[in-house]
Protein backbone atom coordinates (compact mmCIF):
# COMPACT_ATOMS: atom_id res chain seq x y z
CA UNK A 1 0.00 0.00 0.00
CA UNK A 2 2.62 2.25 0.93
CA UNK A 3 4.59 1.67 -2.47
CA UNK A 4 1.25 2.66 -4.39
CA UNK A 5 0.79 5.96 -2.17
CA UNK A 6 5.05 6.55 -2.82
CA UNK A 7 4.23 5.81 -6.50
CA UNK A 8 1.17 8.25 -6.96
CA UNK A 9 2.87 10.93 -5.29
CA UNK A 10 5.93 10.72 -7.94
CA UNK A 11 3.35 10.89 -10.84
CA UNK A 12 1.88 13.89 -9.56
CA UNK A 13 5.26 15.18 -8.98
CA UNK A 14 6.38 14.71 -12.64
CA UNK A 15 2.80 16.11 -13.93
CA UNK A 16 3.21 19.33 -12.24
CA UNK A 17 6.47 19.68 -13.23
CA UNK A 18 5.32 18.86 -16.88
CA UNK A 19 2.24 21.63 -16.99
CA UNK A 20 1.09 22.88 -20.34
CA UNK A 21 -1.19 25.53 -21.21
CA UNK A 22 -2.51 27.59 -23.89
CA UNK A 23 -0.36 30.73 -24.16
CA UNK A 24 -2.29 33.16 -26.57
CA UNK A 25 -0.17 36.14 -28.16
CA UNK A 26 -1.44 39.81 -29.34
CA UNK A 27 0.64 40.57 -32.65
CA UNK A 28 -1.08 42.97 -35.33
CA UNK A 29 0.68 40.58 -37.69
CA UNK A 30 -0.42 37.63 -36.47
CA UNK A 31 1.97 34.45 -36.29
CA UNK A 32 4.20 35.80 -38.54
CA UNK A 33 4.62 38.76 -36.29
CA UNK A 34 7.67 39.72 -34.17
CA UNK A 35 5.75 39.41 -30.91
CA UNK A 36 4.80 35.79 -31.69
CA UNK A 37 8.57 34.94 -32.77
CA UNK A 38 9.50 36.35 -29.27
CA UNK A 39 7.05 33.99 -28.13
CA UNK A 40 8.40 31.10 -29.69
CA UNK A 41 11.62 31.59 -28.23
CA UNK A 42 10.22 32.02 -24.58
CA UNK A 43 8.36 28.64 -25.65
CA UNK A 44 11.69 26.89 -26.31
CA UNK A 45 13.10 28.39 -23.10
CA UNK A 46 10.00 26.94 -20.76
CA UNK A 47 10.48 23.54 -22.47
CA UNK A 48 13.62 23.21 -20.59
CA UNK A 49 11.84 24.10 -17.80
CA UNK A 50 9.47 21.12 -18.43
CA UNK A 51 6.94 23.39 -19.00
CA UNK A 52 5.43 22.93 -22.59
CA UNK A 53 3.27 26.01 -23.85
CA UNK A 54 0.81 25.76 -26.69
CA UNK A 55 1.16 29.09 -28.51
CA UNK A 56 -2.13 30.99 -30.64
CA UNK A 57 -2.11 33.93 -32.48
CA UNK A 58 -4.39 36.98 -32.33
CA UNK A 59 -4.57 39.74 -34.39
CA UNK A 60 -7.54 41.94 -32.24
CA UNK A 61 -6.16 42.52 -28.65
CA UNK A 62 -9.60 43.01 -27.52
CA UNK A 63 -10.54 39.18 -27.74
CA UNK A 64 -7.48 38.07 -26.66
CA UNK A 65 -8.32 39.62 -23.16
CA UNK A 66 -11.66 38.57 -22.89
CA UNK A 67 -10.70 34.98 -24.13
CA UNK A 68 -8.32 35.29 -21.08
CA UNK A 69 -10.75 36.17 -18.90
CA UNK A 70 -13.64 33.25 -20.10
CA UNK A 71 -10.80 30.98 -19.13
CA UNK A 72 -9.79 30.05 -22.70
CA UNK A 73 -6.28 31.08 -22.70
CA UNK A 74 -4.18 30.46 -19.84
CA UNK A 75 -1.12 32.99 -20.44
CA UNK A 76 -1.67 36.21 -22.59
CA UNK A 77 0.96 39.08 -23.79
CA UNK A 78 -0.64 42.07 -24.78
CA UNK A 79 0.43 45.79 -24.55
CA UNK A 80 0.65 47.17 -21.03
CA UNK A 81 -2.29 49.38 -21.66
CA UNK A 82 -4.74 46.48 -22.38
CA UNK A 83 -3.12 44.46 -19.36
CA UNK A 84 -3.41 47.23 -16.56
CA UNK A 85 -7.26 45.10 -15.84
CA UNK A 86 -5.27 42.82 -14.93
CA UNK A 87 -3.20 44.30 -12.79
CA UNK A 88 -3.30 48.07 -11.72
CA UNK A 89 0.56 48.35 -10.45
CA UNK A 90 2.26 46.88 -13.36
CA UNK A 91 -0.63 48.46 -15.94
CA UNK A 92 0.34 51.95 -14.65
CA UNK A 93 4.02 51.45 -15.82
CA UNK A 94 2.93 52.76 -19.14
CA UNK A 95 1.88 56.47 -17.42
CA UNK A 96 2.24 59.54 -19.53
CA UNK A 97 5.57 61.24 -19.39
CA UNK A 98 6.59 58.76 -16.37
CA UNK A 99 9.88 56.74 -18.10
CA UNK A 100 11.18 59.79 -20.40
CA UNK A 101 14.13 57.31 -22.27
CA UNK A 102 14.82 53.52 -22.57
CA UNK A 103 17.46 53.58 -19.49
CA UNK A 104 14.43 54.82 -17.05
CA UNK A 105 12.80 51.77 -18.30
CA UNK A 106 15.48 49.32 -17.80
CA UNK A 107 15.95 50.51 -14.25
CA UNK A 108 11.91 50.19 -13.91
CA UNK A 109 11.82 46.88 -15.16
CA UNK A 110 14.93 45.39 -13.39
CA UNK A 111 13.30 46.73 -10.32
CA UNK A 112 9.91 45.32 -10.42
CA UNK A 113 11.51 42.01 -11.67
CA UNK A 114 13.24 41.55 -8.46
CA UNK A 115 12.19 38.83 -6.08
CA UNK A 116 11.29 41.14 -3.48
CA UNK A 117 8.40 43.18 -5.90
CA UNK A 118 6.88 39.16 -6.78
CA UNK A 119 3.75 39.96 -4.18
CA UNK A 120 2.70 43.17 -6.67
CA UNK A 121 3.19 40.92 -9.60
CA UNK A 122 -0.17 38.83 -8.47
CA UNK A 123 -3.55 40.44 -8.24
CA UNK A 124 -6.34 37.63 -7.39
CA UNK A 125 -6.10 34.84 -9.78
CA UNK A 126 -3.85 36.93 -12.05
CA UNK A 127 0.12 36.44 -11.84
CA UNK A 128 2.24 39.23 -14.17
CA UNK A 129 5.64 37.07 -15.37
CA UNK A 130 7.26 39.75 -17.88
CA UNK A 131 7.65 42.55 -18.90
CA UNK A 132 8.55 43.61 -22.75
CA UNK A 133 9.40 47.30 -23.90
CA UNK A 134 7.86 47.95 -27.15
CA UNK A 135 9.33 51.30 -27.79
CA UNK A 136 8.55 55.00 -27.49
CA UNK A 137 4.81 56.25 -28.38
CA UNK A 138 5.55 59.46 -30.10
CA UNK A 139 3.23 62.17 -31.72
CA UNK A 140 2.39 61.91 -34.91
CA UNK A 141 0.55 64.69 -37.15
CA UNK A 142 -1.27 64.80 -40.85
CA UNK A 143 0.24 68.63 -40.75
CA UNK A 144 3.98 69.43 -39.51
CA UNK A 145 2.49 72.95 -38.94
CA UNK A 146 1.13 71.20 -35.51
CA UNK A 147 4.52 71.81 -33.95
CA UNK A 148 2.71 73.25 -30.51
CA UNK A 149 0.42 72.09 -27.88
CA UNK A 150 -1.04 75.74 -29.01
CA UNK A 151 -1.61 74.22 -32.30
CA UNK A 152 -2.85 71.33 -31.77
CA UNK A 153 -5.64 73.27 -30.27
CA UNK A 154 -9.11 71.88 -31.61
CA UNK A 155 -7.56 69.19 -33.48
CA UNK A 156 -8.41 65.83 -33.47
CA UNK A 157 -6.90 62.89 -32.03
CA UNK A 158 -7.28 59.21 -31.95
CA UNK A 159 -7.24 57.63 -28.12
CA UNK A 160 -7.69 54.16 -27.22
CA UNK A 161 -11.56 53.31 -26.17
CA UNK A 162 -10.45 51.12 -22.79
CA UNK A 163 -7.78 53.76 -21.81
CA UNK A 164 -9.75 56.39 -19.91
CA UNK A 165 -6.38 58.49 -19.78
CA UNK A 166 -5.76 59.08 -22.86
CA UNK A 167 -9.35 60.79 -23.43
CA UNK A 168 -9.03 63.07 -20.59
CA UNK A 169 -5.24 63.85 -21.45
CA UNK A 170 -6.26 65.46 -24.67
CA UNK A 171 -9.33 66.93 -23.25
CA UNK A 172 -6.76 69.13 -20.85
CA UNK A 173 -4.38 69.54 -23.63
CA UNK A 174 -7.75 70.86 -26.07
CA UNK A 175 -7.71 68.29 -28.39
CA UNK A 176 -10.93 66.55 -29.40
CA UNK A 177 -10.14 62.75 -28.34
CA UNK A 178 -11.79 60.46 -31.48
CA UNK A 179 -12.53 56.62 -29.24
CA UNK A 180 -10.74 54.41 -31.39
CA UNK A 181 -8.87 50.60 -30.48
CA UNK A 182 -5.78 49.09 -31.82
CA UNK A 183 -7.04 47.96 -35.15
CA UNK A 184 -8.81 51.37 -36.36
CA UNK A 185 -6.49 54.25 -35.14
CA UNK A 186 -4.52 54.08 -37.99
CA UNK A 187 -6.70 53.76 -40.47
CA UNK A 188 -8.50 56.95 -38.97
CA UNK A 189 -5.27 58.85 -39.42
CA UNK A 190 -4.37 57.41 -42.72
CA UNK A 191 -7.99 58.70 -44.52
CA UNK A 192 -7.61 61.92 -42.32
CA UNK A 193 -10.48 61.20 -39.72
CA UNK A 194 -7.78 61.90 -37.31
CA UNK A 195 -5.16 64.99 -37.33
CA UNK A 196 -2.70 63.22 -34.74
CA UNK A 197 -1.97 59.72 -33.27
CA UNK A 198 0.79 58.91 -30.75
CA UNK A 199 1.95 55.38 -31.52
CA UNK A 200 5.51 53.40 -31.18
CA UNK A 201 7.57 53.12 -33.98
CA UNK A 202 7.07 49.27 -34.56
CA UNK A 203 3.40 50.40 -35.50
CA UNK A 204 5.01 52.44 -38.76
CA UNK A 205 5.37 49.66 -41.56
CA UNK A 206 3.22 47.04 -40.28
CA UNK A 207 0.01 49.98 -40.20
CA UNK A 208 1.07 51.81 -43.13
CA UNK A 209 1.00 54.92 -40.82
CA UNK A 210 3.33 56.56 -43.58
CA UNK A 211 -0.17 56.98 -45.92
CA UNK A 212 -1.23 59.27 -43.17
CA UNK A 213 2.14 61.28 -42.71
CA UNK A 214 2.47 61.24 -46.53
CA UNK A 215 4.15 64.76 -47.71
CA UNK A 216 3.15 67.06 -44.80
CA UNK A 217 3.11 65.14 -41.73
CA UNK A 218 6.00 64.96 -38.99
CA UNK A 219 6.57 62.72 -36.16
CA UNK A 220 7.85 64.75 -32.72
CA UNK A 221 10.95 63.50 -31.64
CA UNK A 222 9.61 63.26 -28.00
CA UNK A 223 8.16 60.17 -26.84
CA UNK A 224 5.00 60.03 -24.46
CA UNK A 225 5.49 57.29 -22.91
CA UNK A 226 7.81 54.34 -23.54
CA UNK A 227 5.75 51.33 -24.66
CA UNK A 228 5.56 48.06 -23.12
CA UNK A 229 4.07 44.65 -23.23
CA UNK A 230 3.02 42.17 -20.69
CA UNK A 231 2.81 38.41 -19.94
CA UNK A 232 0.46 37.51 -17.95
CA UNK A 233 -0.56 33.77 -16.60
CA UNK A 234 -3.62 32.30 -14.00
CA UNK A 235 -1.55 31.31 -11.52
CA UNK A 236 -3.52 28.06 -10.60
CA UNK A 237 -2.97 26.97 -14.58
CA UNK A 238 0.93 27.15 -13.76
CA UNK A 239 3.66 25.36 -11.27
CA UNK A 240 4.19 27.88 -8.51
CA UNK A 241 7.85 29.51 -9.62
CA UNK A 242 7.27 29.94 -13.08
CA UNK A 243 6.42 33.31 -12.96
CA UNK A 244 9.73 33.71 -10.95
CA UNK A 245 11.90 32.06 -13.70
CA UNK A 246 9.81 33.88 -16.44
CA UNK A 247 10.56 37.20 -15.20
CA UNK A 248 14.06 36.54 -14.61
CA UNK A 249 14.37 35.46 -18.72
CA UNK A 250 12.33 38.79 -19.10
CA UNK A 251 14.96 40.39 -18.09
CA UNK A 252 17.74 38.76 -20.61
CA UNK A 253 15.49 40.07 -23.46
CA UNK A 254 16.37 43.78 -22.43
CA UNK A 255 18.93 44.23 -25.26
CA UNK A 256 16.93 42.25 -27.84
CA UNK A 257 14.26 44.33 -27.08
CA UNK A 258 16.11 47.75 -27.46
CA UNK A 259 18.02 46.86 -30.54
CA UNK A 260 14.43 46.13 -32.42
CA UNK A 261 12.84 49.87 -31.07
CA UNK A 262 15.78 51.32 -32.69
CA UNK A 263 15.51 49.63 -36.07
CA UNK A 264 12.01 50.17 -35.80
CA UNK A 265 12.74 54.06 -35.29
CA UNK A 266 15.27 53.78 -38.33
CA UNK A 267 12.47 52.64 -40.84
CA UNK A 268 11.10 56.32 -40.69
CA UNK A 269 12.25 58.61 -43.03
CA UNK A 270 14.70 61.11 -41.52
CA UNK A 271 12.96 63.62 -43.28
CA UNK A 272 9.57 62.89 -40.80
CA UNK A 273 11.67 63.26 -37.85
CA UNK A 274 10.53 67.07 -35.85
CA UNK A 275 12.72 68.51 -33.47
CA UNK A 276 11.24 70.36 -30.64
CA UNK A 277 12.73 73.15 -28.81
CA UNK A 278 14.14 72.79 -24.92
CA UNK A 279 11.63 75.20 -23.97
CA UNK A 280 8.75 73.38 -25.44
CA UNK A 281 10.03 69.63 -24.11
CA UNK A 282 10.41 71.28 -20.81
CA UNK A 283 6.79 72.75 -20.99
CA UNK A 284 5.61 69.33 -22.31
CA UNK A 285 7.39 68.10 -19.10
CA UNK A 286 5.57 69.74 -16.80
CA UNK A 287 2.05 69.55 -18.52
CA UNK A 288 2.45 65.44 -18.44
CA UNK A 289 3.13 65.94 -14.87
CA UNK A 290 0.32 67.65 -13.97
CA UNK A 291 -1.83 64.97 -15.75
CA UNK A 292 -0.15 62.34 -14.29
CA UNK A 293 -1.00 63.63 -10.79
CA UNK A 294 -4.95 64.18 -11.65
CA UNK A 295 -4.42 60.44 -13.17
CA UNK A 296 -2.75 59.07 -10.20
CA UNK A 297 -5.55 60.72 -7.76
CA UNK A 298 -8.80 59.74 -9.52
CA UNK A 299 -7.12 56.16 -9.57
CA UNK A 300 -6.37 55.76 -13.10
CA UNK A 301 -2.71 55.30 -11.84
CA UNK A 302 -0.90 53.18 -9.01
CA UNK A 303 0.24 55.46 -6.31
CA UNK A 304 2.87 53.01 -5.34
CA UNK A 305 4.35 52.53 -9.08
CA UNK A 306 4.00 56.47 -9.63
CA UNK A 307 6.91 56.70 -6.17
CA UNK A 308 8.70 54.29 -7.94
CA UNK A 309 8.96 55.81 -11.51
CA UNK A 310 9.95 59.19 -9.65
CA UNK A 311 13.00 57.49 -7.62
CA UNK A 312 13.89 56.10 -11.04
CA UNK A 313 13.86 59.76 -12.87
CA UNK A 314 15.48 61.26 -9.76
CA UNK A 315 18.40 58.58 -10.02
CA UNK A 316 18.91 59.89 -13.16
CA UNK A 317 18.65 63.48 -13.26
CA UNK A 318 19.02 64.31 -8.97
CA UNK A 319 18.37 67.55 -10.12
CA UNK A 320 15.08 67.39 -11.34
CA UNK A 321 12.58 70.44 -10.01
CA UNK A 322 10.31 67.09 -9.33
CA UNK A 323 12.79 65.69 -6.75
CA UNK A 324 12.58 68.48 -4.20
CA UNK A 325 9.01 67.85 -3.83
CA UNK A 326 6.43 65.55 -2.42
CA UNK A 327 3.74 66.02 -4.88
CA UNK A 328 4.19 62.57 -6.41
Amino acid sequence: MKIKILAASALLAISSNSMAGLYCVFDPLGAQGPAFEIAKDFALVAKQWKIPLTLKAYTDERVVTEDFKAGQCDGIAVTTLRGRQFNHFVGSLDSIGAVPTYKHLRIALQAIASPQMAPTMTSGQYEVIGVAPLGGAYIMVRDRNINSIEKAAGKKIAVLDFDKSQAKMAQQMGLQPVASDITSFAPKFNNGQVDIIAAPAIAYKPFELYKGLGTTGAVYRFPLIQMTGMMIIRKDKWPADFGAKARAYSLTQLDRAELIAKQSEDTIPANYWMELSANDKARYVVMMRESRLILTKDGTYDQKMMRLLKKVRCKIDASAAECSDNAE
